[in-house]
């Protein structure tokens, strides 16, 4: 008798519009599984790498949660600041590296305004490693004579049209300007731009960052979060004041070695003269995605229930050709084959369509892969992985194959309960 794999082969050609109907169903949702999977895991590896090289974190004693919240995504407020003589000690161990204070308080159109030094622009890393880059222009110099000079975020940059040498004015207050209460604007003291950052898909895209020292030269003519009634200091003559900081929000830190982490982290956590926290930024990062990555489990129970709509399609068009290949059949158990043949013959074509599909949703998950990089890395920081699939796919596609094959059972069940005399007789 004619083998089982040729038979299929002839019965899929001369079904060729509705099995490439088909096979385009499965290759569509295989692509969109792959495609979510991947999607996932970057976005994970992204939310976890959203600051890297960075050791540790140190701020005001608190959940640590909460001080990567409004550390590095800038959300929140701190219940209360770390005084710089504090942040000089930190600075001063000697397992210490490089350290990059950060003060948050201020906004700018419902964006939040981050007071650093020019140190941040060379040890914030973030994804794999990655630098910050500039898409024009430079970073703020120190003061004094970039006491007035901002850099600004691309999201900052692309919503509000900004360019090197636009003057934009503070207020006073996290959430203040658009979408916000209204603050007291610091408008006798502007900052000019001098930097507009390259999108990199993390917080610093919504910020606009100034130095230490820009923020104590706005608030040299107030006192308790309010301007001083009648009293209002030029920006020329700011310079004339001790502009140190006397507290700031959180610190940055870098190591020597990262074997001597958790001594330093104890070490922090201990000093007598002021109650602070140190974190580990990427194990809290771990943490806070275990709370926020219930999104990524959405994502893919949608696209696997998108499979099962491709394979319920593909069940459908072998049932659907069960009645035109009634006769085909019947013929066949006439011929010598088994209802066991028949079983395989129908099984042997759901894997050949499954298999075809998972190749051709292979195909088009590299092309939009390839087209779409560019795009997200540009808008949303995201790397799509090119390569062969990952060992977590490989078992998404087998899963799939292996579904395909149950799916067949439906058709070929219905197949084998055919008798010889049903198949043979003309139904009118």
């Amino acid at each position: 008798m004619t083998p089982i794999w040729y038979l299929s082969l002839r019965s899929v050609a001369n079904r060729r519009l509705s099995v490439i109907l088909t096979v385009v169903a499965v290759a569509l949702s295989v692509a969109l599984l792959l495609g979510v999977e991947r999607l996932r895991n970057q976005a994970r590896e992204g939310f976890a790498q959203t600051i890297s090289g960075t050791d540790l974190v140190v701020g005001a004693r608190g959940g640590a949660v909460q001080l990567l919240l409004y550390s590095v995504f800038h959300l929140g407020d701190a219940t209360q600041n770390m005084s710089w003589a504090s942040v000089q000690r930190v600075a001063a161990l000697p397992q210490v590296k490089w350290l990059v204070p950060i003060s948050l308080g201020d906004s700018h159109r419902g964006h939040r305004v981050v007071g650093t030094s020019a140190d941040f622009f060379a040890h914030y890393r973030h994804g794999d490693g990655r630098a910050l880059a500039f898409a024009e222009g430079r970073a703020f110099a120190a003061a004094p004579e970039g006491l007035f000079e901002a850099v600004v975020g691309a999201e900052v940059a692309a919503k509000f049209g900004y360019r090197i040498g636009q003057r934009v004015v503070l207020s006073h207050g996290s959430v203040g300007g658009e979408g916000g209460p209204s603050f007291a604007a610091h408008a006798d003291k502007p900052f000019t731009i001098v930097g507009v950052l390259a999108r990199s898909g993390t917080p610093v895209d919504r910020a606009v960052l100034v130095g230490l020292e820009g923020i104590e030269a706005i608030h040299v003519d107030w006192h308790g979060g309010a301007p001083i009634p009648g009293l209002a200091i030029a920006p020329e003559h700011v310079r004339k004041f001790d502009l140190a900081p006397k507290t700031v929000t959180a610190a940055l830190v870098g190591l020597h070695s990262r074997v001597t982490v958790f001594r330093v982290q104890r070490q922090i956590n201990g000093f007598a003269d002021e109650a602070l926290s140190a974190i580990l930024p990427g194990a809290t990062l771990q943490a806070l995605w275990g709370l926020v990555g219930i999104a990524e489990r959405v994502l893919l129970a949608v696209s696997a229930l998108v499979v099962a709509v491709g394979l319920a399609g593909l069940i459908a068009v072998v049932v659907a050709s069960l009645g035109e290949r009634r006769r085909e059949l019947a013929i066949l158990r006439a011929l010598g084959a088994s209802p066991a043949q028949i079983l395989a013959l129908l099984g042997f074509e759901s894997v050949l369509l499954a298999l075809a599909g998972i190749v051709l949703g292979l195909f088009l998950l590299y092309g939009v892969s390839a087209l779409a990089t560019p795009w997200l890395a540009a808008h949303y920081g995201l790397q799509l992985a090119a390569g062969l699939p990952a060992v977590g796919e490989w078992a998404l596609l087998a899963a799939v194959l292996a579904a395909s094959l149950l799916a067949s059972l439906v058709p070929a069940l219905r197949a084998y309960r055919y008798s010889l005399a049903d198949g043979m007789t003309i139904r009118i």
